[in-house]
């Protein structure tokens, strides 16, 4: 599909913000100083994943665990793995030199808590094809800090059903810190993800709840996408509430598509961004502190914004049914990004001029197979924020390509609408 854009800003601009980027190295706590868990207590730990038996409890000790394996629970039931508190029980992969995650889980009602993961080759821990399961209090990161060799993802559970997250920490993750993927039921909650590229990301999801969480700089806050060619199309009804998305400002480290076989669509997020929609259905965001996001606070996109093919089976480009109120936004004196494409667009084209923040963004992509004008809101983008008079909201036309882009700050045509998203995640109060 034809690409909406392609913009080349002077490189002065480049070197204005060069200095702009902010760089989060801190660490939770120092593992260094915990004593090290002997050969044998590492072999046993090995060997508790393989024999455990369905039922069973995996305990890990209060040691820094240098390993050299990977960790593989495979297709068990009821099975609680629980280590002394993250700041105690510390599983580093540092010297693991083949595999990919550092803890893989595929079973049924799995619980996992109380300890660390440090510096996987690629996830941190990887859930998949596992009907109910729990992260609770767990700590993933990378200790070298922000840079393209970290791994992926952090906390990673995909084609699963019945997902928690909880008062977990996800840091340094050159895609997303907290991701679930092609997955239904599911929470994430009272968790904190800084540092990532992408901090909190939702995709492909059926009926998600994100709430009481902090995300902040990462380089872009909280993500709700639908990706095309994956074995589940199109995910919708999430819910976005009571989260704080804060400075999320950091550089993009992601590692571009073409350029790595892991590469992904992140890398096209620009720097300040506080939550994207991209190719979303049925989402509600409210009661959120959107705050000081460089960039913009929210951006509503559809996928014809990355420039990538747009086509596959069962599945629609177009971001539609989105929720938004009752959210609190501030702006940052900050130069929005130029790095990304879309923070150009931003950036250059808003409708407040050149080099101001943006609270809420919307690409104005539309399907014209419902209607010849956006106007009549076909997409059921519905914006009923509290002075929203005094926010900045840049509605896009992109739809004759990168010569005639036009920016327009009307709201009036998003604003006398609701649409109901419904969320139902009872079932997973004793999770």
């Amino acid at each position: 599909m034809k690409k909406h854009f392609q913009l080349l800003i002077l490189p002065a601009f480049f070197l204005i913000i060069a200095g702009c980027n902010s760089s989060s190295n801190e660490q939770t706590f120092d593992s260094s100083k915990l004593p090290r868990a002997s050969e044998e207590q590492i072999e046993k730990l090995v060997e508790d994943f393989i024999m455990v038996e369905d039922g069973g409890t995996i305990t890990i000790e209060p040691y820094f665990y240098d390993l050299r394996t990977q960790l593989i629970l495979d297709n068990k039931k009821n099975i609680q793995i629980k280590g002394a508190g993250m700041e105690s029980t510390v599983l580093s992969f540092r010297n693991l030199k083949t595999g990919g995650e550092g803890v893989k889980i595929v079973g049924e009602n799995i619980v996992l808590e109380d300890f660390s993961v440090e510096d996987a080759p690629g996830d941190g821990i990887k859930a998949q094809h596992t009907d109910g399961i729990t992260f609770r209090k767990l700590n993933v990161t990378w200790t070298n800090g922000d840079k393209s060799k970290n791994g992926t993802y952090a906390i990673y559970p995909v084609q699963c059903k019945n997902v928690v997250v909880d008062a977990c920490i996800a840091s340094h993750s050159k895609d997303a810190g907290i991701y679930v993927g092609q997955s239904e039921n599911i929470i994430v909650k009272n968790s904190l993800a800084f540092g990532n590229v992408a901090g909190i990301e939702i995709e492909n999801c059926d009926n998600a709840e994100v709430f009481n969480n902090v995300a902040r700089d990462n380089s872009g806050g909280i993500l709700v996408f639908n990706l095309p060619g994956l074995p589940k199309s199109d995910g919708h009804s999430t819910k976005i509430y009571n989260n704080e998305i804060i400075d999320n400002n950091h550089e993009n480290f992601a590692v571009a598509i073409g350029e790595d076989p892991n590469g992904n669509t992140v890398t096209m997020i620009p720097p300040g961004s506080g939550i994207i929609l991209l190719a979303a259905k049925k989402v509600e965001i409210f009661n959120n502190k959107i705050l000081r996001n460089k960039t913009t606070g929210l951006a509503i996109a559809s996928y014809q914004i990355t420039g990538f093919p747009a086509e596959a089976p069962n599945w629609s480009p177009y971001t539609s049914e989105i929720f938004v109120h009752d959210n609190t936004y501030e702006r940052t004196l900050k130069i929005p990004d130029l790095s990304r494409e879309l923070g150009q667009l931003i950036s250059v084209y808003n409708a407040y001029g050149k080099a101001k923040t943006q609270d809420i963004v919307y690409d104005g992509i539309w399907d014209e197979e419902i209607s010849k004008t956006i106007e009549t809101n076909p997409m059921k983008i519905c914006i009923q924020e509290k002075g929203i008079e005094k926010l900045h909201f840049t509605r896009f036309f992109l739809m004759d390509g990168e010569d005639n882009i036009k920016s327009f700050k009307d709201y009036n045509n998003f604003q006398n609408c609701q649409v109901s998203v419904s969320t139902n995640v009872s079932s997973l109060a004793s999770l």
